[in-house]
């Protein structure tokens, strides 16, 4: 290189040379991307919830044993009669008794005198999703027609549905706070190698009256604008993931038990800015810590 060539008296530049290798930018993009998948998980798991209580919610089943004299056809008649009255109900069936059969019968085998056998009839019963009837107020009506009956409002279910969904939505909360933990680690040891490599040059500026927070800020914008871009790469990936699997299950998404809807897609966007945010702090912070122990 020839001593006239300007290249050789430019200044070496503060910050590092950018991440050619895209190795720090490949990093991010991948940790935004699952941090997006867990929260397309975590939404789509609290809509099936949702809906699952809402179902169960909504109707209740009443279980009723005939008395000496009554046929259970007869017995369950009467308890959807009963039951049709009660404020809060839209409808009361009886269950015909091939249903309750088929009910019964993965648990008994292939048994021939199925009908032979003292199975009770069962009543399903519709409930008002605005004002939806008790179980107490139920049994209540059972009781007033002189009918051994109990009713099962899905109490149990719902509590083991909902106990689910927190659990689901705790785990997906502590694998984001995981993902941004990772993401600030890699940002901080990126910005500790590029105060080392350049602490002459932080000392000059030192010297010349440049503040600490001045010098701190330039790491902060160099990796806020990395971390912007891998987020946009990574959110963009799961967006693409997700519409895929939106389009193969339709309005469930890939199974029922994770629907995927199209408004899920949109909070991904948050996602870029989110990972910006968390890498400025993470600058910001690691590089003030280390020009402090420079003074």
């Amino acid at each position: 290189m020839s001593i006239f060539d300007p290249a050789k008296w430019r200044p070496a530049p503060l910050l590092p040379q950018e991440d050619r290798s895209g190795s720090l930018l490949f990093v991010v993009a991948t940790l935004c991307f699952l941090a997006c998948l867990t929260a397309l998980a975590v939404m789509a798991s609290d809509r099936a919830a949702r809906g699952w209580v809402g179902q169960l919610a909504g109707e209740a089943t009443v279980i009723v044993r005939p008395k000496r004299g009554e046929t259970p056809d007869a017995a369950a008649a009467r308890a959807a009669e009963a039951l049709a009255g009660v404020k809060g109900v839209t409808e009361a069936r009886a269950l015909e008794p091939a249903k309750a059969y088929d009910l019964i019968r993965p648990w008994l085998g292939d048994v021939a005198d199925l009908e032979d056998l003292p199975v009770p009839r069962l009543v399903t019963v519709a409930l008002d999703h605005k004002a939806p009837a008790t179980a107490a107020t139920l049994s209540q009506a059972l009781r007033a027609q002189d009918l051994d009956a109990s009713v099962d409002d899905h109490s149990l279910w719902i509590k083991d549905i909902r106990r689910s969904a927190n659990l689901a939505r705790g785990l997906g909360l502590g694998v984001f706070l995981l993902i941004a933990g990772a993401a600030a680690a890699v940002v901080a040891f990126a910005t500790q190698a590029g105060l080392a490599a350049q602490e002459d040059v932080v000392e000059v500026l030192h010297l010349s009256g440049a503040e600490d927070r001045y010098i701190a800020g330039l790491f902060q914008l160099r990796f806020a604008r990395m971390s912007l871009i891998g987020g946009v790469i990574g959110a963009g990936v799961a967006a693409v993931v997700g519409a895929g699997l939106r389009l193969a299950g339709g309005a469930q998404g890939l199974t029922p038990a994770l629907p995927v809807a199209w408004s899920d897609l949109a909070i991904l966007a948050a996602c870029p800015l989110i990972a910006a945010l968390v890498a400025a702090l993470a600058a910001r912070l690691t590089a003030q810590s280390l020009i402090r122990d420079m003074e």
